[in-house]
């Protein structure tokens, strides 16, 4: 009885410690955790997320920190690899709010991680922002109380194509192949809006296939597209699949004059990847240098100056996201999860990305344009008012 009562005075001293440590962490620092794909499939979107995560932070210290009851704090970012799967994102976002004590997260990268990484925030009742999740796919899970997502809505990217050929005066044969993955967002895309779109605007749908995003192989579905004599190919798959794809596209002898590769054309490493194959493919994009927002050209001309990489439109994403969740903080003026997230949802600020401000579904749309690759460079060639470079058509011919 005696040790009983001994212990539980240490147990109860071990708490009152453990709490005045916590106390003492809150009040020295402010932790923000992020859950990103430093590994796996996605790694190509995790790297340049963690680039703009980590400037955003850094940027805000340099300053001082986040100005909490009274007293300039500095902020700490813990970032942990989820591999490129979503029960890993669930697992490390309950590890930053636990272990790493995070106040407040960052969001991961396509809609099954992210999403991943929000239901735990909800769960939990603590803020998290975060941008690659078309807004669709990250609606249609449930109704968001503390997730917040910025990017572009999937009606206007699938669309996107079609406006632009119609733009253009772009003539072809008015055939169209789609080849898209059973993904989130490639059932909506894929499996939805580009045979409405197609439909709706005089084309013809002559195959349209649904694969795994595991998948690797797809001569048979290439040569299906290729029987078909489509001029218009849209594919929806992540960077390794789409590149398997470009090649095998090219090992049969199948150049429509049309190629969209949604997700997988966006990272540099595509053009790597694939080389001169890379010319003429089309990918939605939502940002670029050249866009008349604060800061743009900068943070574009620091990431390649830092990491001798061509820049990515995540970097601008990601970086937009840390400062939106830091101007929280600091509109909240303290470490009160309820009121950082209200604080989020009173958004209205012009960012690297341009304007944000979430509507009742907890989204902030970013109007879409579609980018060439063409020599190794992504170009912005539609729509015409934020072009910066002529639209190579048709798709050059493999060789």
């Amino acid at each position: 009885m005696n040790f009983q009562y001994k212990l539980a005075q240490v147990s109860i001293a071990a708490c009152l410690l453990a709490g005045a440590m916590s106390a003492t962490h809150a009040a020295d620092e402010i932790v923000i955790g992020a859950s990103i794909p430093l590994s796996g499939p996605l790694a190509g979107f995790g790297m340049y997320q963690k680039w703009g995560y980590e400037t955003a932070v850094k940027d805000q210290n340099k300053a001082g920190g986040i100005l909490v009851d009274g007293k300039k704090i500095p902020v700490r970012l813990v970032i942990r690899d989820d591999k490129t799967d979503p029960n890993v994102t669930a697992s490390n976002s309950e590890s930053l709010l636990s272990r790493d004590n995070a106040v407040a997260l960052l969001g991961s990268c396509t809609p099954a991680l992210v999403n991943a990484g929000a239901l735990v925030a909800e769960r939990r009742k603590v803020p998290i922002v975060a941008g690659c999740d078309p807004l669709g796919a990250f609606r249609s899970v449930r109704k968001w109380n503390y997730a917040w997502v910025m990017f572009f809505d999937e009606g206007d990217l699938a669309t996107a194509p079609f406006r632009m050929m119609n733009d253009y005066g772009i003539v072809t044969n008015k055939k169209v192949a789609i080849l898209a993955d059973n993904g989130p967002d490639g059932i909506v895309v894929g499996g939805k809006i580009w045979p409405e779109t197609a439909k709706a605007n005089g084309y013809s749908v002559e195959q349209s296939t649904s694969f795994p995003t595991d998948a690797q192989q797809f001569t048979s579905m290439v040569a299906q597209a290729k029987s078909t004599g489509a001029d218009v190919v849209l594919v929806d798959a992540i960077p390794p699949q789409a590149i398997a794809m470009r090649k095998q596209m090219a090992s049969a002898g199948f150049s429509p004059k049309v190629l969209v590769m949604e997700k997988g054309a966006e990272p540099e490493f595509f053009a790597q990847a694939t080389g001169k194959l890379a010319d003429g493919v089309l990918v939605g994009g939502y940002w670029d240098p050249s866009f008349p927002y604060p800061g743009a050209a900068d943070l574009a001309k620091r990431f390649e100056s830092e990491t001798k990489q061509t820049q990515s439109q995540h970097i601008a994403d990601s970086h937009a996201a840390a400062q939106v969740l830091m101007d929280a903080i600091a509109a909240a003026g303290t470490l009160d999860r309820e009121k950082i997230n209200a604080a989020i949802a009173k958004t209205n600020k012009t960012y690297v990305i341009g304007p944000v401000k979430f509507d009742a579904t907890n989204t902030s749309a970013i109007p879409i344009t579609l980018m060439q690759w063409q020599s190794g460079k992504a170009v912005v060639v539609w729509p015409k008012d934020r072009a910066n470079g002529k639209l190579l058509f048709p798709l050059p011919e493999a060789k």
